[in-house]
């Protein structure tokens, strides 16, 4: 049986170029071509600050929205306590007005880095207060007709925002990260689950066992509770060339390329399914995302064809 039949597959968007000008055509030929092909959704991440030219996602999504018609279109993770509700809550309503309803918010806290917070001149003390009120205020504008909110941080009375979004009772919000507090709150407030890129294959079965637990002592069903995993991926022939790629990824953009293995997957056709069969049979997530190192465009039809969409 193909993966397909077993799991819904998403394949990442060209978004983070290494040198200028950015590639449109690039972005667009892969939108295009993994809607032909049967993926289930196109995903961003969101870097506001680096040097990696990262195009900013709700811009990219909504240009990929205009490009597509049915594939869903996702961001994991927008770093949710560097933004305001308010604003996160008219940018992807909107989203899913243009896209007819295709979109799936990813919330994150990010990392417990004060420069960062400071940088964007917000507090770095009680963010999480930040976060779980701001995830209840986005609800409310995208569900009520008037909004009284009195929390800690966010006060707002007697406000409205239209349009809605399509999808109902709101977009559907996923959240991203690996501390049990995080998966604690995830159980609790959103509506799935996706184990980032950074996160080595091997922790992966641990957290979706842990975020199951939470689940169930909150009265919710982990069965019908969505969870994936961003897998970085490099597919060659030529021996070496994916393994030599996935190492030069991990090396510049998490410092760990000697752990390389354990990061992604990587080699022929063949080494890939296998490893990607591999990980499904164990964690038996709902979902997976491929993401591609390199060759966006050679790797859409190179993943289809492993995991049995052509």
């Amino acid at each position: 049986m193909a993966l397909k039949d077993t799991i819904a597959v998403g394949m990442a968007t060209p978004q983070a170029f290494l040198r200028n000008p950015i590639d449109m055509s690039q972005v667009r030929t892969v939108a295009q071509r993994a809607e032909a092909l049967g993926f289930r959704d196109l995903w961003t991440t969101e870097n506001t600050l680096g040097p990696n030219n990262s195009l900013e996602p709700s811009v990219l999504l909504s240009y990929v929205a205009g490009l597509t018609t049915t594939i869903r279109l996702g961001v994991s993770v927008v770093v949710f306590p560097f933004h305001s509700p308010i604003n996160v809550a008219r940018r992807y309503g909107t989203l899913d007005q243009v896209s007819s309803g295709r979109v799936t918010l990813g919330l994150g806290i990010g990392r417990g880095d004060a420069a960062q917070y400071a940088a964007f001149g917000l507090p770095f003390e009680r963010r999480v207060t930040r976060f779980t009120e701001g995830v209840e205020l986005l609800k409310a504008l995208w569900t009520e007709p008037v909004v009284n909110f009195k929390g800690e941080i966010f006060q707002i009375e007697g406000a409205t925002m239209e349009p809605k979004p399509i999808q109902k009772p709101h977009i559907p919000l996923w959240m991203g990260g690996v501390h049990p507090n995080v998966l604690k709150r995830t159980a609790a407030i959103a509506d799935g689950w996706m184990g980032a890129g950074g996160n080595t294959t091997s922790q992966y079965p641990g957290l979706v066992a842990t975020l199951r637990q939470e689940l169930e002592a909150v009265g919710r069903d982990p069965a019908t509770f969505p969870t994936s995993k961003r897998i970085y991926v490099s597919v060659s022939e030529v021996p070496g060339e994916a393994l030599a790629e996935l190492t030069h990824f991990c090396q510049t953009t998490y410092g760990n390329g000697d752990n390389a293995a354990d990061q992604g997957i990587c080699g022929t056709p063949e080494e890939v399914r296998e490893q990607l069969e591999s990980l499904v049979a164990t964690t038996g997530p709902d979902h997976l995302l491929l993401h591609p190192v390199t060759r966006f465009v050679e790797h859409v039809d190179a993943v289809a064809e492993i995991v049995g969409l052509k």
